[in-house]
Protein backbone atom coordinates (compact mmCIF):
# COMPACT_ATOMS: atom_id res chain seq x y z
CA UNK A 1 0.00 0.00 0.00
CA UNK A 2 1.04 3.68 -0.58
CA UNK A 3 2.56 5.59 2.18
CA UNK A 4 0.96 8.61 3.34
CA UNK A 5 4.15 10.22 4.02
CA UNK A 6 8.28 10.03 2.72
CA UNK A 7 11.15 11.60 3.59
CA UNK A 8 13.91 13.21 1.66
CA UNK A 9 17.02 15.28 2.25
CA UNK A 10 16.81 19.13 1.55
CA UNK A 11 19.75 21.87 1.91
CA UNK A 12 18.69 24.72 4.44
CA UNK A 13 21.70 26.52 3.90
CA UNK A 14 24.36 26.92 1.45
CA UNK A 15 28.15 25.39 1.74
CA UNK A 16 30.23 22.84 1.14
CA UNK A 17 29.57 21.11 4.78
CA UNK A 18 26.85 18.61 3.43
CA UNK A 19 25.73 17.31 6.74
CA UNK A 20 26.00 20.62 8.54
CA UNK A 21 24.12 22.48 5.53
CA UNK A 22 20.98 19.36 4.94
CA UNK A 23 18.32 18.16 6.99
CA UNK A 24 15.65 15.30 6.88
CA UNK A 25 12.45 16.59 6.15
CA UNK A 26 9.01 14.63 5.95
CA UNK A 27 6.01 15.23 3.46
CA UNK A 28 3.04 14.38 2.11
CA UNK A 29 2.64 11.18 -0.52
CA UNK A 30 -0.12 12.50 -1.87
CA UNK A 31 1.09 15.72 -2.82
CA UNK A 32 2.84 13.52 -5.34
CA UNK A 33 0.22 11.57 -6.47
CA UNK A 34 -2.18 14.55 -7.03
CA UNK A 35 0.27 16.67 -8.84
CA UNK A 36 1.39 13.82 -11.05
CA UNK A 37 1.71 14.86 -14.65
CA UNK A 38 1.03 13.40 -18.37
CA UNK A 39 4.38 11.61 -19.15
CA UNK A 40 5.57 10.76 -15.28
CA UNK A 41 5.90 8.15 -13.13
CA UNK A 42 6.69 8.22 -9.42
CA UNK A 43 9.53 6.13 -8.24
CA UNK A 44 10.93 4.46 -5.19
CA UNK A 45 14.36 4.59 -4.56
CA UNK A 46 15.82 1.58 -3.43
CA UNK A 47 19.74 3.11 -3.88
CA UNK A 48 21.31 6.26 -3.82
CA UNK A 49 24.58 7.20 -5.63
CA UNK A 50 27.50 9.87 -3.87
CA UNK A 51 29.04 12.03 -6.12
CA UNK A 52 31.16 14.95 -5.35
CA UNK A 53 28.70 17.11 -7.70
CA UNK A 54 26.08 16.79 -4.26
CA UNK A 55 28.60 19.07 -2.89
CA UNK A 56 29.05 21.25 -5.55
CA UNK A 57 25.21 22.00 -5.51
CA UNK A 58 24.81 22.28 -2.02
CA UNK A 59 27.86 25.27 -2.52
CA UNK A 60 25.80 26.89 -5.17
CA UNK A 61 28.19 26.06 -7.79
CA UNK A 62 25.75 25.06 -10.47
CA UNK A 63 23.03 27.03 -9.87
CA UNK A 64 25.11 30.31 -8.00
CA UNK A 65 21.11 31.97 -7.53
CA UNK A 66 19.55 29.33 -5.63
CA UNK A 67 17.92 29.51 -2.47
CA UNK A 68 17.27 27.36 0.52
CA UNK A 69 15.37 25.36 1.41
CA UNK A 70 16.01 23.05 -1.86
CA UNK A 71 16.04 18.97 -2.56
CA UNK A 72 19.39 17.75 -3.37
CA UNK A 73 21.14 14.33 -4.54
CA UNK A 74 21.09 13.46 -8.47
CA UNK A 75 21.04 10.01 -8.67
CA UNK A 76 19.27 6.71 -7.99
CA UNK A 77 18.11 3.11 -9.06
CA UNK A 78 14.22 3.26 -8.09
CA UNK A 79 11.01 0.86 -8.85
CA UNK A 80 8.44 2.42 -10.56
CA UNK A 81 5.29 2.45 -8.28
CA UNK A 82 2.47 4.98 -9.80
CA UNK A 83 2.26 6.10 -13.38
CA UNK A 84 0.58 9.60 -14.92
CA UNK A 85 -1.50 9.70 -17.89
CA UNK A 86 -0.24 8.37 -20.66
CA UNK A 87 2.06 6.03 -19.57
CA UNK A 88 1.26 2.41 -19.28
CA UNK A 89 0.47 0.41 -16.37
CA UNK A 90 2.85 -1.96 -17.09
CA UNK A 91 5.56 0.14 -15.99
CA UNK A 92 4.81 -0.68 -12.13
CA UNK A 93 7.12 -2.68 -11.00
CA UNK A 94 9.99 -1.98 -13.48
CA UNK A 95 13.24 -0.67 -12.55
CA UNK A 96 15.18 2.76 -13.50
CA UNK A 97 18.30 4.78 -13.46
CA UNK A 98 17.05 8.62 -12.69
CA UNK A 99 19.59 11.32 -12.28
CA UNK A 100 18.11 14.48 -11.58
CA UNK A 101 18.01 17.19 -9.07
CA UNK A 102 15.89 15.86 -5.58
CA UNK A 103 16.96 12.59 -5.80
CA UNK A 104 18.06 11.90 -2.22
CA UNK A 105 13.81 10.98 -1.35
CA UNK A 106 12.36 7.94 -0.74
CA UNK A 107 10.12 8.64 -3.69
CA UNK A 108 10.42 10.92 -6.38
CA UNK A 109 8.31 12.27 -9.33
CA UNK A 110 10.17 12.13 -12.45
CA UNK A 111 9.48 12.22 -16.76
CA UNK A 112 9.30 8.85 -17.75
CA UNK A 113 10.84 9.49 -20.94
CA UNK A 114 14.46 10.54 -18.88
CA UNK A 115 14.79 7.75 -16.88
CA UNK A 116 17.27 4.42 -18.05
CA UNK A 117 15.16 1.16 -18.07
CA UNK A 118 17.27 -1.62 -16.30
CA UNK A 119 16.99 -5.50 -15.99
CA UNK A 120 16.92 -5.40 -12.18
CA UNK A 121 17.43 -3.92 -8.87
CA UNK A 122 20.96 -5.37 -8.47
CA UNK A 123 23.13 -2.63 -6.79
CA UNK A 124 25.82 -2.59 -9.75
CA UNK A 125 23.28 -0.83 -12.22
CA UNK A 126 23.66 2.10 -10.22
CA UNK A 127 27.37 2.72 -10.53
CA UNK A 128 26.62 2.57 -14.58
CA UNK A 129 24.70 5.77 -14.45
CA UNK A 130 27.28 8.64 -14.05
CA UNK A 131 30.40 6.86 -13.89
CA UNK A 132 29.78 3.94 -16.96
CA UNK A 133 28.39 7.11 -19.20
CA UNK A 134 30.90 8.77 -18.19
CA UNK A 135 33.71 6.41 -18.76
CA UNK A 136 31.92 4.79 -21.92
CA UNK A 137 30.93 8.28 -23.78
CA UNK A 138 34.19 10.09 -23.06
CA UNK A 139 36.48 6.99 -24.36
CA UNK A 140 34.37 6.69 -27.67
CA UNK A 141 32.72 10.11 -28.46
CA UNK A 142 35.19 12.21 -27.37
CA UNK A 143 38.26 10.56 -26.86
CA UNK A 144 37.79 8.48 -30.34
CA UNK A 145 39.15 5.55 -29.16
CA UNK A 146 39.67 2.77 -31.25
CA UNK A 147 42.12 -0.28 -30.87
CA UNK A 148 45.91 -1.34 -30.24
CA UNK A 149 46.71 2.18 -28.05
CA UNK A 150 48.20 2.98 -25.26
CA UNK A 151 45.57 4.35 -22.82
CA UNK A 152 46.10 6.33 -19.48
CA UNK A 153 43.74 6.42 -17.05
CA UNK A 154 44.28 8.39 -13.83
CA UNK A 155 42.81 7.89 -10.42
CA UNK A 156 42.07 4.56 -11.74
CA UNK A 157 40.73 2.85 -8.99
CA UNK A 158 37.87 5.65 -8.55
CA UNK A 159 34.05 5.12 -9.95
CA UNK A 160 34.81 6.15 -13.59
CA UNK A 161 38.51 5.36 -13.63
CA UNK A 162 37.69 1.57 -13.08
CA UNK A 163 35.17 0.99 -15.51
CA UNK A 164 37.15 3.12 -18.00
CA UNK A 165 40.37 0.59 -17.40
CA UNK A 166 38.14 -2.17 -18.34
CA UNK A 167 36.39 -0.22 -21.40
CA UNK A 168 40.03 0.36 -22.32
CA UNK A 169 41.07 -3.26 -21.79
CA UNK A 170 37.62 -4.81 -23.88
CA UNK A 171 38.54 -2.73 -27.01
CA UNK A 172 42.07 -4.40 -27.03
CA UNK A 173 44.45 -1.66 -25.15
CA UNK A 174 47.38 -1.62 -23.56
CA UNK A 175 46.37 0.82 -20.18
CA UNK A 176 48.11 2.11 -17.33
CA UNK A 177 46.50 3.27 -14.06
CA UNK A 178 47.50 5.38 -11.36
CA UNK A 179 46.03 5.41 -7.91
CA UNK A 180 47.46 5.56 -4.55
CA UNK A 181 47.60 1.71 -2.46
CA UNK A 182 48.75 -0.98 -2.84
CA UNK A 183 45.27 -2.48 -2.16
CA UNK A 184 43.80 -0.26 -5.14
CA UNK A 185 46.87 -0.89 -7.22
CA UNK A 186 45.24 -5.40 -6.79
CA UNK A 187 42.00 -4.53 -7.85
CA UNK A 188 43.11 -2.59 -10.87
CA UNK A 189 45.61 -5.88 -11.95
CA UNK A 190 42.52 -8.15 -11.26
CA UNK A 191 40.80 -6.06 -13.93
CA UNK A 192 43.09 -6.13 -16.47
CA UNK A 193 45.21 -3.32 -16.07
CA UNK A 194 48.32 -3.70 -17.65
CA UNK A 195 50.65 -1.10 -15.53
CA UNK A 196 49.58 -0.08 -12.21
CA UNK A 197 51.33 3.46 -11.27
CA UNK A 198 50.75 3.70 -7.26
CA UNK A 199 51.79 7.35 -7.38
CA UNK A 200 52.43 6.99 -3.31
CA UNK A 201 56.01 4.76 -4.15
CA UNK A 202 56.33 5.75 -7.43
CA UNK A 203 57.43 9.10 -9.70
CA UNK A 204 54.40 8.95 -11.74
CA UNK A 205 56.48 11.88 -14.66
CA UNK A 206 59.72 9.35 -14.33
CA UNK A 207 57.50 5.93 -15.33
CA UNK A 208 56.13 7.59 -17.96
CA UNK A 209 59.74 8.84 -19.34
CA UNK A 210 61.01 5.66 -18.88
CA UNK A 211 58.85 3.05 -19.65
CA UNK A 212 57.02 4.93 -22.33
CA UNK A 213 59.14 7.39 -24.31
CA UNK A 214 56.91 7.38 -26.91
CA UNK A 215 54.00 8.89 -24.85
CA UNK A 216 50.07 7.48 -24.90
CA UNK A 217 47.69 7.74 -26.92
CA UNK A 218 44.51 8.63 -24.79
CA UNK A 219 44.53 10.10 -21.22
CA UNK A 220 41.19 9.93 -19.17
CA UNK A 221 40.44 12.35 -16.28
CA UNK A 222 36.86 11.22 -15.89
CA UNK A 223 36.37 15.13 -17.15
CA UNK A 224 39.10 15.52 -19.51
CA UNK A 225 40.18 13.87 -22.99
CA UNK A 226 43.78 13.93 -24.07
CA UNK A 227 44.30 12.72 -27.81
CA UNK A 228 47.98 11.88 -27.82
CA UNK A 229 50.07 13.02 -24.76
CA UNK A 230 50.92 16.41 -23.89
CA UNK A 231 53.92 17.33 -21.38
CA UNK A 232 52.17 18.61 -18.39
CA UNK A 233 52.50 15.99 -16.03
CA UNK A 234 54.50 17.66 -13.13
CA UNK A 235 52.91 16.44 -9.83
CA UNK A 236 52.96 12.86 -8.95
CA UNK A 237 49.41 12.55 -9.14
CA UNK A 238 48.99 14.08 -12.42
CA UNK A 239 48.15 16.71 -15.22
CA UNK A 240 47.74 19.77 -13.87
CA UNK A 241 45.63 22.00 -15.18
CA UNK A 242 45.56 25.25 -17.04
CA UNK A 243 49.11 24.61 -18.90
CA UNK A 244 48.21 23.54 -22.23
CA UNK A 245 50.87 24.85 -24.82
CA UNK A 246 48.37 25.05 -27.42
CA UNK A 247 51.49 25.51 -30.50
CA UNK A 248 52.44 21.95 -28.78
CA UNK A 249 49.13 20.56 -29.79
CA UNK A 250 49.16 22.23 -33.14
CA UNK A 251 52.80 20.60 -33.77
CA UNK A 252 51.88 17.02 -33.26
CA UNK A 253 48.45 17.18 -33.88
CA UNK A 254 47.32 16.80 -30.85
CA UNK A 255 43.84 17.65 -28.44
CA UNK A 256 42.07 18.03 -25.41
CA UNK A 257 38.82 18.01 -25.13
CA UNK A 258 36.73 18.79 -21.81
CA UNK A 259 33.54 16.30 -21.22
CA UNK A 260 30.97 17.26 -19.22
CA UNK A 261 28.00 13.97 -19.10
CA UNK A 262 25.17 16.08 -19.34
CA UNK A 263 25.62 17.47 -22.70
CA UNK A 264 25.21 13.62 -24.37
CA UNK A 265 21.96 12.57 -23.53
CA UNK A 266 21.35 11.47 -26.64
CA UNK A 267 24.01 8.73 -26.39
CA UNK A 268 22.77 7.74 -22.86
CA UNK A 269 20.48 4.56 -23.61
CA UNK A 270 22.40 3.34 -26.13
CA UNK A 271 26.12 2.96 -24.05
CA UNK A 272 23.88 2.50 -20.80
CA UNK A 273 22.38 -1.02 -23.27
CA UNK A 274 25.88 -1.54 -23.94
CA UNK A 275 27.25 -1.44 -20.55
CA UNK A 276 24.34 -3.51 -19.19
CA UNK A 277 24.65 -6.08 -21.29
CA UNK A 278 28.90 -6.29 -20.13
CA UNK A 279 27.79 -6.26 -16.86
CA UNK A 280 24.83 -9.11 -17.02
CA UNK A 281 27.67 -11.27 -19.08
CA UNK A 282 30.33 -10.87 -16.27
CA UNK A 283 32.85 -9.12 -18.38
CA UNK A 284 32.73 -5.91 -16.22
CA UNK A 285 33.18 -5.77 -13.02
CA UNK A 286 32.23 -2.79 -10.55
CA UNK A 287 33.53 -2.50 -7.27
CA UNK A 288 31.03 -0.73 -4.92
CA UNK A 289 31.64 1.26 -1.80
Amino acid sequence: SAPTTFRKVQAIEIGNDFSKVTRVVTVNYNDLVNTLKPGHVIVKNLYLGINASDVNYTNAKYIPDIKPPFDVGFEALAQVVAVGPGISQDKVGSYVLISQYGAFAEYLDVTYKAVIPVPSNRIELLALLTSGLTSSIALEETGRMTTGETVLVTAAAGGAGQIAVQLAKLAGNYVIGTCSSDEKAAMLKSMGCDRVINYKKEDFKTVLRNEYPKGVDIVFESRLIVIGTVSTYSASSGMQGDKVDTLQLLGKSRAVAGFFLPDYPHLFKSHMAKLVKLLVEGKLKIEID
